[in-house]
């Protein structure tokens, strides 16, 4: 198969892949909630999303770490489980937010317009950053490095905001569960 060929199939995947992961949490928050499952205590997922985005960031600063002391062997261990981390926190996301209510931030003053300004653009990112990570670790895994460097150099300052935030977002909203 030809690079052109390689990149023709794998775009195809990343863009169905970010169309389904993107469309289905937009589905979650757009769908009616339901008291079906209400009995069920899933009240520990926000922090076990809060423990992945802390692994996920964690993995992928080692992961920068290893590449700039050119260990490609370190660094793809580090980025395969930056993406089980994520995964992990996918789904549980998923499950959590389409069992259960939405919890309101109630803070108030400055933290306010923090807490929001911090939330919109780890939304923003999250959207943005599944096709760009994706795109990525096919270009690192076809050896296209030099494609695979160009779109590293956005990806990982993105993914690294995006699982902080995350993280910080918990923190922000935990005394409202």
């Amino acid at each position: 198969m030809s690079l052109t060929e390689k990149n023709k199939s794998y775009t195809g995947i990343v863009v169905a892949l970010t169309i389904i992961i993107n469309g289905v949490i937009a589905l979650l928050f757009l769908m009616p909630k339901s008291d079906k499952f209400a009995h069920l205590d899933l009240t520990f997922l926000p922090l076990l999303n809060a423990v992945c985005n802390s692994f996920t960031f964690i993995f992928l600063v080692a992961a920068l770490f290893m590449i700039k002391q050119k260990n490609i062997k370190a660094h793809k261990r580090f980025i395969f489980a930056a993406f089980t981390t994520t995964t992990i926190f996918l789904v549980s996301y998923l499950i959590y937010h389409s069992l259960m209510p939405d919890t309101h931030f109630g803070g108030e003053g400055i933290i306010r317009p923090i807490y929001f300004f911090i939330l919109i653009t780890h939304i923003v990112l999250s959207a943005v950053i599944v096709p760009l990570a994706l795109f990525t670790l096919f270009r690192g895994l076809s050896m296209q490095v030099e494609r695979h460097r160009k779109i590293a150099r956005w990806t990982m300052p993105l993914w690294l905001y995006v699982s902080l935030t995350g993280v910080l977002v918990y923190i922000l909203i935990s005394p409202y569960y």
